[in-house]
Order: C-alpha cells, then sequence, then structure tokens
C-alpha cells in the first residue's frame, strides 16, 4: 500500500457534520474496503468561510481506491497526491 494525502476544503458546515463523515469514512474503510484503504489521520481545516475542511492521510492500494472509498462514504476528495516519502521532524503537537 501507499501513502496518500487527501484535500477535502470546505466539505462540511461544522463540526458534527464532519462528525457524521468521519464515522461513514470509518465504517465504509473498515466493512467495505478493508483489503485495499486505511485511514490514518486528518488534519481540521478552519475554511475563511467559517466551514471546515480536511487534509487527510490514508495508506491504499491505489489512487482509485481512495476516491472509491470516497464516493461511498459520500465525502469530497478535491485533490488526491500520493507520498513520495516521510520526514519527521517532530511528533504531532497534542492539544493543550
Amino acid at each position: 500500500m501507499d501513502t496518500y494525502v487527501i484535500l477535502r476544503r470546505g466539505g462540511w458546515e461544522g463540526p458534527d457534520a464532519l462528525q457524521e463523515a468521519a464515522g461513514r469514512s470509518k465504517q465504509v474503510g473498515d466493512e467495505e474496503m478493508s483489503d485495499d484503504i486505511r485511514w490514518i489521520r486528518s488534519y481540521v481545516l478552519a475554511e475563511p468561510d467559517g466551514r471546515v475542511g480536511t487534509v487527510c492521510i490514508y495508506q491504499a492500494s491505489s489512487e482509485e481506491a481512495i476516491r472509491e472509498h470516497a464516493s461511498r462514504a459520500d465525502l469530497p476528495a478535491d485533490e488526491v497526491v500520493r507520498v513520495a516519502d516521510t520526514v519527521v521532524v517532530r511528533d504531532d503537537p497534542v492539544a493543550a
């Protein structure tokens, strides 16, 4: 599996809608496509219009699997980019 970054700009009105989408994403990934996709983490973006978007990190068998997952879970997938390498300088920060 390769690692992918998925940009989902302004996909949700707010945290509640995003939480619903996260549930659908996990269900589809775990129950329907577990051989092809694995959700690693997401960073939530505060969009200028008050909506929220995400930058999601997934492992998947292909870009097509990423897009199929997004379609099944009713998620936007504005941009999908395969990660060439990872450089970790520090662990992700923990919320205060």
